[in-house]
């Protein structure tokens, strides 16, 4: 029998009293991708602090290399090989590209870090994993998806026996998701031991060969995958038939216009041209890092942007400060929510009132039981579960999204912009936020989607824009989206009709 690289044994973890683990087993073998899946909640970040020593189980044991332990530190895991990409990733802004690469374990030269021995290596893995560019830039000065590639290159830097991979593609492009796909093969091929986390089912169908599904901090399943189906993956995760994981198309697109502008240009975006109407869902879509982020940003004021002409919500010319968005009625909800959209420490409660707090009425608020009204009311309806006290920190990155979401919905907005607000989220709080976003636009809210998950655009968008290189490329309605029309367009192999 193939050897077992890292195994945990009928480990439960509780915090507070509430049990996030319950007796579960899981063993990675040498040259196999083990596939673990779970709705958002289900434990698999536990389990992972766990195999990986940021967490000690309350009972149980690990099996490393033969070796059985109670727990593990987090030296002992790096000295066992044992390596893990985190979704929310782990680099320090203020250092360079090849310094994060090497963090925590640079080689020295008299006492010294051999910055040479430190440039050739991580050129090398850079090279591995698809990331050019000059390696001195700090990671504060790149792109979600660029970060992504050096925590995937710093995981690498050991040389790892065993490599966790927490949702590695959710920022990444599909030439670099391929890419990924290929070296993770190559590692498979010289015998690493893989654990592969991923809400994506193409990505763990065609990569994994065996899969461990959690619920509610349970084991439901551990066999391999073949003969397995996406239903069957759906039906493990949330108890129940997949069904369908959008709601049904209905245009909500009133003849009221929202937005209209001509000749945008901001950042990558040059000479854009866009209407949104009122209660449409407008898509936004193309290979990642094209423009699209920059026109989001520039139609929220936090960019600088110049357009021959603009209206939004009535008046003339963009808007240009954060502040005035808001006024306005525009509100966005960014990719990156740990960074960007929600304050970690602080208590659920205090980050559904984020926007709140500008506002002249909000000390009132805070000195009367409208606060705690409204923010009970909103976890009811985003079924947010528990104290709302907490801190935000404490959900999982699904719930985290929600409430990233929720904190608008007091304001009213009349223009929502979405970046990507379903990555890393589980099957079942997808569902909730497409079931939300059909509800908003009912109301008569109008949205732009960006989201580098394709079916979303092709289900439920009234239109798709297609970004290349900073161009809006083609314009798609509703009867025309498919997931080909789109990406063909993205690679500039279509004739799809330019936008206008």
């Amino acid at each position: 029998m193939t050897s077992v690289s890292l195994a945990a044994r009928d480990v439960s973890k509780a915090f507070f009293g509430n049990p996030v683990l319950r007796g579960v087993s899981i063993e990675l073998r040498p040259g196999r991708v083990h596939a673990l899946m779970g709705e958002n909640g289900a434990g698999k970040s536990t389990l992972i602090n766990i195999l990986s020593g940021s967490l000690s189980p309350d009972s149980g044991s690990l099996d490393v290399g033969g070796r059985t332990a109670s727990s593990l530190s987090p030296a002992e895991a790096r000295q066992a090989g044992i390596a893990v990409v985190h979704q929310e990733l782990s680099l320090v802004a203020h250092l360079s590209i090849a310094e994060n690469i090497g963090l925590g374990a640079y080689a020295s030269r008299g006492g010294r870090i051999d910055y040479s021995a430190l440039a050739v290596r991580a050129a090398e893995l850079c090279a591995l994993v698809g990331l050019s560019g000059d390696l001195s830039r700090p990671i504060r000065d790149l792109p979600l998806g660029e970060r992504q590639l050096v925590e995937i290159a710093k995981a690498l830097y050991r040389n790892p026996k065993v490599l966790i991979l927490d949702e590695p593609t959710s920022s990444l492009s599909a030439r670099e998701t391929e890419r990924l796909m290929a070296l993770l093969r190559r590692l498979k091929a010289n015998g690493v031991a893989l654990l592969y986390i991923s809400h994506r089912l193409g990505e763990v169908m065609d990569l994994c060969d065996h899969v461990t599904v959690l619920k509610d901090g349970v084991c439901t399943a551990d066999q391999p995958m073949a003969g397995m189906t996406p239903d069957e993956f759906v039906r493990l995760m949330v108890g129940r038939d997949a069904g369908d994981l959008f709601p049904a198309f209905e245009s909500a697109a009133r003849a009221e216009t929202v937005i209209d502008v001509a000749g945008l240009s901001a950042g990558m975006v040059q000479d854009a041209a866009l209407t949104l109407r009122r209660g449409e869902i407008l898509g936004l879509g193309g290979l990642v890092g094209q423009g699209q982020e920059d026109l989001l940003l520039a139609l929220y004021g936090a960019m600088p942007a110049r357009a021959r002409t603009a209206t939004m919500l009535g008046a003339a010319g963009l808007v240009h400060s954060v502040t005035a968005a808001n006024r306005r009625g525009i509100a966005y909800v960014p990719a990156d929510r740990k960074r960007e959209g929600l304050l970690l420490t602080h208590s659920i409660r205090f980050n559904m009132l984020l926007p709140d707090f500008g506002r002249a009425v909000s000390l009132a608020l805070r000195r009367t039981s409208t606060e705690r009204k409204l923010t009970d009311g909103l976890a009811r309806l985003l079924t947010v579960k528990g104290d709302l006290s907490r801190p935000v920190q404490a959900l999982s990155g699904g719930n985290q999204q929600k409430v990233a979401l929720a904190k608008w919905m007091p304001q009213n907005p009349k223009i929502l912009l979405l970046n990507d607000p379903t990555r890393g989220v589980d099957v079942q709080t997808k569902r909730e936020i497409y079931l939300m976003l059909r509800r908003f636009a009912q109301e008569g809210q109008a949205i732009i989607l960006l989201s580098s998950d394709t079916p979303e655009l092709v289900h439920l968008c009234d239109r798709v824009l297609v970004m290349r290189e900073g161009n809006l490329v083609a314009e798609l309605p509703h009867g025309q989206v498919t997931e080909e029309s789109i990406v063909a367009a993205a690679m500039g192999v279509s004739p799809a009709r330019e936008a206008a």
